[in-house]
């Protein structure tokens, strides 16, 4: 565990290192939308999503650098993202990673653009990745499908539309699978396209990020319920409050919890065709799985 630790520390410290320098701008237009967008895009964070592309393009011995940079701009879409639903008229939340939310510092309007320019932002640095035509496209065409309405977005009203309501189990997972679930793809996705690649392997892979995606989103209840606000940076327990159906609450804890360790147990398996080589991912879904924040 240590061990990726210390990987998930590197890789996030190059994202971080690519993140300023995309956000060091020679012409700023408004300085202020700059500092809003700065504010959450710079805040720190696991950046899982980038490591998940980094760490599948050196699985398939891929472009490293048009990796980095294509993880740094999923993790400006997932940035904007989390602006956008701590909003008023969404969750509402007033902490974000131990800091204040976007909106409550800058006002909703400069929150608002400050989501709208990382989004758009994202598009052009994938536009500008150094990688044939071809790969260049399907990156840009799989980031827009699972960001957009097909995905996240998509996702996000359908759990806008799920508070104060009884979902079925089979209901909850199409919401997660779509606002949690669908950014995990890309990411993982995304270091595919920046590889050479076979049929065979995107398949796996694509297993292995949905897995992934319910494990995130399963221990991600569980900490809501069971968590730390000071280790979270967020305010835990906001579910109940919203009355947000959860995995631990139509479950049970227990159930909840051995629901995640199957998801890993799978995940990990459908990377065995990999052999060795696919350690690093294997070890990232025991991260994910034993996370505390």
């Amino acid at each position: 565990m240590q061990q990726i630790k210390e990987i998930l520390k590197s890789k996030a410290e190059e994202v971080e290192k690519d993140l300023e320098e995309l956000m060091t701008l020679e012409e700023e237009t408004a300085p202020q939308l700059t500092e809003a967008m700065q504010y959450t895009l710079l805040s720190g964070g696991k950046r899982i999503r980038p490591v998940l592309t980094l760490l599948t393009a050196e699985l398939l011995s891929g472009n490293y650098e048009a990796a980095l940079r294509a993880g740094s701009a999923l993790e400006m879409i997932h940035s904007y993202s989390l602006i956008h639903d701590d909003l008023p008229a969404m969750d509402d939340d007033q902490l974000r990673r131990g800091k204040k939310t976007n909106h409550l510092v800058f006002g909703e309007a400069a929150a608002i653009l400050a989501g709208d320019a990382l989004l758009t932002y994202a598009f052009e640095v994938l536009a500008g990745l150094n990688l044939d035509p071809a790969a260049k496209v399907k990156i840009i065409t799989n980031t827009a499908k699972y960001s957009g309405q097909q995905g996240m977005v998509g996702g996000q009203v359908l759990d806008l539309e799920a508070e104060n309501k009884e979902l079925t189990l089979a209901e909850m997972q199409k919401v997660h699978q779509a606002k949690t679930g669908a950014l995990i793809k890309a990411a993982v996705l995304n270091g595919v396209y920046c590889s050479e690649y076979d049929a065979s392997a995107e398949k796996a892979l694509l297993a292995y990020a949905e897995n992934i995606g319910v494990l995130f989103q399963i221990v991600d209840d569980l900490l809501d319920q069971t968590g730390d606000t000071e280790k979270m940076g967020k305010v835990v327990g906001r579910d109940e409050e919203l009355n947000k159906s959860t995995y631990p609450k139509l479950l049970g804890l227990e159930a909840a919890k051995k629901a995640a360790e199957e998801h890993a147990a799978q995940a990990k398996a459908e990377l065995d065709i990999f052999g060795e080589k696919a350690g690093d991912l294997k070890a990232l879904v025991d991260y994910i799985l034993k996370r505390q924040h």
